[in-house]
């Protein structure tokens, strides 16, 4: 009895230790043929190869449209905020695809709940106009009943405010500009930090100090092999990363 006992901490122990980290697709799983970043076929790709998390970047058009597009700029257009949708879909994009709506990425994003979709809320011009994209994001996500299938993030302090204020509770919120420090997110009450490498590696002690108050750790945007390693051992929750195929099969390896 004792042998099973010991059998079975060591196979949680481990079991743990492997699901540790988990692979964020930066922008959808693009690297792929005919495929380019936040369109439907690199978060279709993401959701193919089963990765935890397909990120993507949501800007609202001058008319009010919510697109799924990085940004600021797009073919010959300065700033997608700028333009009217139908001036930014009739320019293809590099492989062929039109700019997706938000709601026509929640459609794809409906036909495999198990990649979660991580939405980065672009900043905008003005707190009213990031207030009122916040609130037709959570009213477009609670309408395609993805309420539990999606986390946000977010440069904006203010935008992270809205959403603690609006989004239903138990919604994952990480602020990703890297000026606070963990203790500052507990008390804004945001879920998260989602920094970038750099801003990690500065501050690898941010990480332990995360976990003990209870928040979560993502990274971004990790492309290179050491670095991935090097985040994996620090325990880090979440790599966000272009090569989530080799992200994924390192850690399968471990």
């Amino acid at each position: 009895m004792k042998k099973l006992f010991t059998l079975a901490v060591c196979l949680f122990t481990v079991s743990t230790l492997c699901a540790q980290t988990q692979v964020i697709a930066h922008r959808g799983f693009h690297a792929t043929k005919n495929s380019r970043n936040n369109t439907i076929s690199s978060l279709q790709h993401a959701q193919d190869l089963g990765v935890y998390g397909s990120e993507c970047d949501i800007n609202e058009t001058k008319d009010g449209e919510l697109i799924v597009i990085h940004g600021p700029k797009h073919g010959p257009y300065k700033n997608v905020q700028e333009e009217n949708f139908a001036v930014l879909r009739a320019t293809k994009l590099d492989n062929g695809e039109r700019v997706p709506t938000f709601d026509e990425y929640l459609i794809q994003a409906k036909k495999n709940t198990k990649t979660k979709l991580i939405i980065e809320i672009k900043s905008h011009p003005t707190k009213e106009q990031e207030a009122r994209v916040v609130k037709n994001i959570l009213a477009a996500v609670k309408q395609h009943k993805l309420v539990k299938n999606v986390e946000y993030i977010a440069f904006s302090k203010y935008i992270c405010d809205q959403l603690v204020k609006n989004a239903p509770r138990g919604t994952k919120i990480a602020y990703l500009n890297g000026d606070l420090t963990p203790e500052q997110c507990k008390k804004e009450r945001y879920t998260g930090i989602d920094y970038n490498l750099n801003t990690l590696k500065a501050h690898p002690e941010w990480i332990n100090k995360c976990h003990e108050l209870g928040l979560t750790v993502n990274v971004w945007t990790v492309n290179d092999k050491k670095d991935m390693q090097w985040f994996i051992d620090m325990g880090v929750d979440y790599i966000t990363t272009d090569k989530p195929d080799v992200l994924k099969r390192m850690l399968k390896d471990k």
